[in-house]
């Protein structure tokens, strides 16, 4: 187990962990740009071309549980 945890990798862990709890926690702790932000990597995630698979189903489940989208 590494003794340094990256918080953007912890931060994008749980925002794309498919834990409802998690994912709104992560999201409530940043700033409103930084939420404006993150929805909108979480779009293009979703739906441009080139994410694995299992990113794709991470990020549209995030965005459900953010935005009901």
């Amino acid at each position: 187990m590494p003794d340094f945890y990256d918080p953007v990798e912890l931060f994008w862990e749980s925002l794309l962990s498919r834990q409802p709890d998690q994912i709104q926690a992560a999201f409530n702790a940043v700033d409103k740009i930084t939420q404006a932000q993150v929805l909108d990597h979480l779009r293009q995630m979703a739906t441009e071309e080139g994410w694995h698979p299992e990113q794709v189903i991470s990020a549209q489940i995030a965005l459900e549980v953010l935005t009901g989208e």
